[in-house]
């Protein structure tokens, strides 16, 4: 099994090697696809956008991310993969010939085990979410076959197109080798299929998302402490970015696994008082297209400031706890904050008219 992992392994940084050398001007655009493919965008673009033009969308946007996103810490702790940029270093494979050498990037020193791509699975659940929903949208009237037909096709294949290229990159900066990406997005179509036939999330209480916010945090630092009971180190890949990463700079803390945890469990529970807000039930009762395309916009300038407010990272644990609020209160002020204010500025205007 060994000798068969290591044989995956060394095709996958062939293909690396091979992209590097042989397409060494794509870097910019590799390097922007892996940016764009970041769950970030999800709660700072995609989760505003939508939340405001289709509150169900952007719900479940939100249930896809965080629970697509925990399962992938789950099986990262469980798979042990290997990311190329260490394992070409310290693999046996290559006794008798010469290492294939492999440039790294700043996005290349991610401190997670490898296995699936969380960018894959990720990219890959955010925009099947976003393909079925506008399906289900536009083809909902009495568009004529044909017409819908057309519309399946491009949006399938504009899915298909953006998932190449996030593979691709994930590939050409190391991070990944290809079965993981590819085991990335099957996972994270999956997922999103799952919440498709998922209805129970669009009216949960605020008790549901407390309780399940809990029961997830637990289960993943209960499992965490069990393992590293009887001798298992989930950790194990810290040492290895840190000593193989040609750049100390580039490994950051908040690519380590709790990182991820505390991010995607602030934002899940910052989604649930949002939407159990007596700001939201107020200013929902008063929303209109002008309202929500001022409450897209606002969210968009104001989130994007926001995320410029990088958490201090000297101490691990006040890192971990302030990127908790940080998460939370993303989807809070997107919600409720942001549509009062601007739901407030509008009748005063209206008064003043």
């Amino acid at each position: 099994m060994n000798a068969l992992m290591d044989a995956v392994q060394a095709l996958g940084v062939s293909s690396t090697h091979y992209l590097q050398t042989t397409y060494p001007d794509a870097r910019g655009l590799f390097l922007w696809v892996s940016w764009a493919a970041d769950l970030r965008n999800t709660f700072f673009i995609f989760f505003p956008l939508w939340f405001h033009l289709r509150p169900s969308v952007g719900i479940k946007l939100i249930w896809v991310a965080v629970i697509g996103d925990w399962l992938n810490l789950v099986f990262k702790w469980v798979l042990f993969g290997e990311r190329p940029y260490w394992w070409v270093h310290e693999t046996s494979y290559y006794a008798a010939a010469v290492r294939p050498h492999i440039q790294q990037y700043p996005m290349t020193c991610e401190t997670g085990p490898g296995s699936p791509s969380g960018h894959a699975m990720g990219a890959a659940g955010i925009y099947y979410t976003l393909v079925t929903s506008v399906l289900a949208l536009l083809t909902s009237g009495k568009s004529s076959a044909d017409r819908r037909w057309y519309l399946k096709v491009a949006l399938w294949t504009l899915f298909c197109g953006v998932q190449v290229c996030v593979c691709l990159s994930r590939v050409f900066i190391a991070a990944h080798f290809p079965h993981q990406v590819v085991a990335g997005v099957i996972s994270g179509m999956l997922v999103a299929e799952a919440f498709n036939r998922t209805r129970w999330i669009y009216g949960a209480s605020l008790r549901s998302y407390v309780c399940t916010t809990l029961l997830l945090t637990s289960f993943a630092v209960g499992f965490y402490l069990l393992l590293r009971a009887v001798g298992v180190d989930l950790l194990w890949t810290m040492e290895k970015a840190q000593r193989w990463c040609a750049r100390p700079e580039w490994v950051h803390l908040d690519t380590t696994p709790f990182a991820s945890l505390l991010r995607n469990m602030g934002t899940l529970f910052g989604l649930g008082l949002g939407l159990h807000s007596p700001l939201y039930t107020q200013s929902k009762q008063s929303s209109s297209g002008r309202a929500r395309a001022a409450c897209a916009v606002a969210s968009l300038v104001l989130l994007h400031l926001f995320d410029s407010v990088k958490p201090p990272t000297h101490t691990a644990a006040l890192f971990y706890l302030l990127s908790f609020c940080k998460s939370a209160t993303v989807p809070l002020v997107t919600i409720s904050i942001i549509p009062y204010c601007v739901s407030a500025a509008l009748s005063l205007h209206r008064k003043a008219a």
